[in-house]
């Protein structure tokens, strides 16, 4: 489903919103954008306020990323909600965030029903609390048949991780005969990836001015554009997915050939 202009219009409604829409290119929108949502705890620490609340208003900034991804016309939207690096945090934000996952989705499932957006869920959920990964079960198996927008929530996700799962599924076929080394290519590992059946990421988003990528997608972004803000992500509004998509135009892709 493509927005309509006068949705778009309504949608991205402040001044400086419409500035922007008129350098927008709705035939060169991305089709797929990946978010590193930095900022929770700096957001929070700034306010006086403990880290679980940066991360209850950065779950209301996935809200307006989801929305704008949809008015602009965006296919894939993947959150990096939680890495496998995380588990490094404190024991009570790491609990507070497991019970956060559940909160959220319990509450925002008919909206994503609504809305149309189909959750997919990459990394290692089987390793989150029970009750975390039944609700993001859940939610995948309810949403399944939506098809406005696809929304990848990386859980418990590592980029080397992955590559390290797919590693090991390329040596037991090999090792069962089912698969000729001499066969596998690039083709071969990307339909292994969490992400199979996902193109790769036309823009990735990172908030807080942070510049690495904190082993996020490293073989699917290869040849993505980069996007830094110093946003927080809590602060992150549609003006700034709008800005993003809007720069993101105006750069010339040469995936090396140039």
């Amino acid at each position: 489903m493509n927005p309509s202009p006068s949705s778009r219009d309504a949608f991205f409604s402040s001044k400086r919103e419409h500035e922007l829409l008129t350098q927008l290119d709705a035939e060169a929108i991305p089709i797929h954008v990946a978010i590193i949502m930095d900022g929770n705890g700096r957001w929070a620490a700034r306010k006086g306020l403990p880290r679980i609340a940066g991360h209850r208003a950065g779950a209301k900034a996935i809200r307006e990323a989801i929305a704008a991804s949809i008015e602009l016309g965006i296919s894939y939207l993947t959150i990096y909600s939680f890495s496998s690096e995380n588990w490094r945090r404190p024991a009570d934000e790491v609990h507070g965030l497991m019970r956060l996952f559940v909160e959220v989705l319990e509450r925002e499932l008919d909206n994503l029903q609504r809305q149309g957006v189909r959750v997919r869920v990459i990394g290692r959920p089987e390793e989150m609390p029970e009750q975390t990964t039944r609700a993001f079960r859940r939610t995948e198996e309810r949403t399944a048949d939506n098809d406005v927008l696809t929304l990848a929530v990386a859980l418990n996700y590592g980029g080397r991780g992955e590559l390290v799962d797919v590693a090991k599924a390329i040596a037991r076929e090999a090792a069962s005969g089912t698969l000729d080394p001499e066969t596998i290519d690039e083709t071969a590992i990307s339909s292994r990836l969490y992400t199979a059946g996902i193109p790769d990421p036309d823009l990735v988003i990172r908030t807080s001015g942070e510049m690495r990528i904190s082993n996020f997608l490293l073989w699917q972004i290869a040849y993505s554009e980069l996007w830094i803000t110093s946003v927080l992500w809590p602060d992150f509004k549609r003006y700034d997915m709008l800005r993003a998509v809007v720069d993101y135009q105006k750069r010339t892709r040469r995936f090396g050939g140039d």
